[in-house]
């Protein structure tokens, strides 16, 4: 038999001392350490719960940043939509104001043109007037350095009175 298990052995005595002390550590302590196990089960307990409301809280901030951002794409497609309807009624009404400026400048080009042909015309005939009047006066001074009259001459300035009437 091993000594430590003999009664009369010295170890024997030692190891029934540790065990009685282990019991009373173990009863008298046994309070405590479930009052700290237990306190650390709460703890657990209050973490799992607080993760809990933390998680509900995350997955409502999600669900809620999701419907934003569906909000902000279809109100981004909107402004797209808005903007490019916005660019062909802008197209559409600066080629309209191009062709009335290009039809107005035309026009005003025509008339301009019409307006120089009459000027020019005038100025035509008033240059063929004046041309004439110089030589129906070089004529009538030459004639009458000669002294002498042309009947044609003379028939012309009788019609002259009654045309300017």
């Amino acid at each position: 038999m091993p000594a430590f298990l003999n009664p009369v052995e010295a170890e024997f005595w030692v190891g029934v001392g540790l065990a009685i002390f282990l019991g009373i550590a173990l009863w008298k302590g046994r309070g405590a350490m479930l009052g700290v196990l237990d306190a650390k089960r709460n703890q657990i307990q209050a973490d799992l719960n607080e993760a809990a409301r933390l998680r509900a809280e995350a997955e409502r901030l999600l669900a809620q940043l999701q419907g934003e951002r569906a909000e902000a794409e279809r109100r981004s497609l909107q402004i797209v939509a808005d903007a490019e309807a916005e660019a062909a009624r802008m197209e559409v009404e600066a080629r309209t104001k191009l062709e009335e400026q290009i039809a107005r400048r035309a026009t005003a080009a025509d008339r301009r043109i019409a307006l120089a042909e009459t000027q020019a015309a005038q100025a035509v005939k008033a240059a063929a007037a004046e041309l004439a009047a110089n030589l129906t006066q070089s004529v009538l001074a030459r004639r009458v350095a000669e002294g002498g009259s042309d009947p044609l001459i003379d028939r012309g300035i009788a019609q002259i009175g009654t045309k300017l009437q």
